[in-house]
């Protein structure tokens, strides 16, 4: 809980950390303008052809600035227990002292930027409010997108409303404290970095990074990490999930959130194009949801960003015209190609990569230099009202009911394409025994699994055990008859031979609509060990080349693997010990026992 005024926050921090200079910012339009154009000027962002691409900018950071760093991310709780197995902890007195002294004087030279901002609609009674204090031009510009940036925030703040401070420099101050000069560079960093959150307090301290979830602290530390510790106090539910209104050709509207891993086709799904005549999807968020329950014992949804962060190698007019076609001005590109008329490029995009490109780095690249022209983590910057797809409902202050939460790995075996839940408790027994088979050498043992609970692995604020046990209690505490249904899905299961059984991308416009006709109860389904699969001559087929032996296959629930599944379930429950909700093991006793 904050106790310091803003004010007296940021003159401790300038205290500490002796800027040039304090610029208070409004989000206008002017601010705007005047920080593209210094970025410009130090070389931090490359103008793009206006012509191509209006109003938009390259920036190349520094190599070892990328993504996010999760060894570096960590959970300062009072007690070790509270951060849980699946975080880095240190204790919050030894890292505030640590970052006190990394703190000091990082910003002489620069100047500190106060970044007052909401995380959903201004007005919305589940939004939150931050403030953030950066040294980099580049954050501000970025949270102006991915945050609603106003001088209303301070004004509701200063009136009495509850705050996150959010301290962020990049520890590269431009004079010692010997008033000796260092020489600046295009994207300056720290090698040493430190993202640190402190649930006590609902505070974040981070250092060392310029880029992404390590410096947008509006994102993943604010909008996930404290807010579910927030969700958690307060009985709401902060998720690393998309926000989609699908619509039938009768005009019905279902209103779907959906927790994918990365990789796992989430941004795809959220800007989906269906195939079927007469389907529509709309996007309200494709990334983090803020879930609620009302007055009406129901659950309701906001995305609380403002704007896309997405990643953009694999982004193209097949995969997501949606996408591309949002990205086509305003938009700031970090790490991808530029082309030799002034636009960008990065794998994906094309199915032909340009003859001619500078890479990523600044180097000349071509096709025959055998290295990626994108970072693999480059992305792209944008305003989610320039999506072709955005649901007017986007930026909704009551936010919007949800009737279905999806839950998806990439799973080549076991998991079928979908499978619905028995009810809420077995739904959350879904969200946390979610994974993705490792695919590439450099991410484990080909073929293991991945464990990443409800997507939250990396940003789940406090002890997983725990936040399972506030999901039951949240649908506990809704009618049943309100409660989301609960589904899982997987676009990825593989034949004997490697190769996908579903077709995936607009096709799962057919997985949606299934799902409808549940919702409706327009169609039964059979009951398996798992959970309840659909009836094969339910599911629209319409046009689709696929086989029996691949239908088949597709849902096969085979004991014998999901037996195996089980054990290892087992070894992963017990990493929480005391801390597992018993519905979870019984959960797990009663899937053992359908498999027998």
């Amino acid at each position: 809980m904050t106790v310091l005024s803003v004010e007296q926050w940021v003159a401790d921090t300038a205290k500490l950390t002796q800027p040039s200079d304090i610029v208070w910012c409004n989000g206008s339009d002017a601010e705007w303008l005047e920080l593209t154009e210094l970025l410009v000027e130090n070389g931090t962002f490359i103008r793009l052809n206006p012509e191509l691409r209006p109003n938009s900018y390259l920036a190349r950071t520094d190599p070892a600035d990328v993504a996010r760093v999760e060894d570096r991310t960590f959970i300062c709780s009072a007690n070790e227990e509270d951060a849980g197995p699946t975080n880095n902890w240190r204790d919050p007195l030894w890292m505030k002292d640590l970052l006190r002294s990394l703190f000091k004087g990082s910003m002489r030279g620069r100047t500190m930027y106060v970044v007052p901002f909401s995380m959903g609609p201004i007005g919305s009674r589940q939004a939150r409010f931050g403030v953030e204090i950066t040294d980099s031009p580049y954050v501000v510009l970025s949270m102006h997108i991915m945050t609603r940036v106003s001088t209303e925030v301070l004004n509701l703040i200063n009136a009495g409303a509850e705050w996150v401070p959010a301290l962020h420099s990049v520890g590269a101050p431009l004079f010692d404290e010997n008033g000796i000069a260092s020489a600046d560079t295009t994207w300056p960093c720290n090698v040493e970095k430190y993202i640190a959150h402190f649930p006590e307090s609902n505070e974040i301290w981070s250092f060392g990074s310029g880029y992404g979830g390590n410096a947008l602290l509006g994102k993943k530390c604010m909008s996930l990490r404290i807010g579910s510790v927030l969700g958690r106090n307060e009985g709401w539910l902060a998720e690393h999930m998309l926000l989609v209104k699908l619509t039938s050709p009768k005009g019905k509207n279902f209103h779907i959130a959906a927790a994918f891993p990365s990789a796992c086709g989430k941004t795809n799904l959220a800007m989906l194009r269906p195939t079927l005549p007469g389907w529509q999807v709309s996007t309200i968020g494709d990334d983090i949801a803020w879930i609620a329950p009302d007055a009406e014992g129901r659950l309701r949804a906001i995305n609380p960003e403002a704007g896309f962060f997405g990643v953009a190698p694999g982004t193209g007019m097949k995969t997501n015209p949606v996408a591309v076609e949002t990205m086509r001005s305003n938009t700031i590109f970090t790490n991808v190609a530029l082309t030799p008329d002034g636009d960008v490029w990065w794998e994906g995009l094309t199915d032909e990569a340009p003859a001619q490109l500078t890479d990523w780095t600044g180097k000349s690249w071509s096709p025959a230099s055998g290295k990626p022209a994108a970072h693999p983590n480059s992305r792209f910057t944008v305003s989610l009202s320039q999506c072709p797809t955005i649901d007017s409902a986007w930026d909704s202050p009551e936010g919007v009911a949800l009737d279905a939460i999806l839950f998806g790995g990439r799973r080549a075996t076991n998991v079928p394409l979908v499978v619905e839940s028995r009810d809420w408790d077995h739904g959350v027994f879904m969200g946390a025994t979610i994974s993705s088979e490792q695919t590439a050498a450099a991410e484990g043992v080909v073929g293991t699994l991945r464990r990443d609970p409800f997507a939250m692995l990396p940003f789940c604020g406090y002890n997983m055990g725990d936040y399972w046990q506030h999901w039951l209690n949240v649908g506990r505490g809704l009618k049943p008859s309100n409660r989301p249904r609960i589904f899982q899905v997987n676009w990825f299961r593989k034949d004997a031979n490697g190769k996908f059984l579903w077709p995936g991308f607009g096709e799962n416009t057919r997985v949606l609509e299934w799902i409808a006709r549940r919702l409706e109860n327009e169609v039964e389904a059979q009951e398996s060990a798992i959970g309840n699969l659909p009836i094969i001559a339910d599911l629209n087929l319409d046009g689709l080349e696929i086989t029996d032996q691949q239908l088949a296959d597709i849902f096969t629930v085979d004991a014998s693997a999901w037996s195996q599944e089980a054990d290892l379930t087992t070894e992963y429950f017990a990493k929480f010990g005391a801390h597992l909700p018993t519905t979870m093991s019984r959960q797990l006793e009663i899937l053992r026992k359908n498999l027998a």
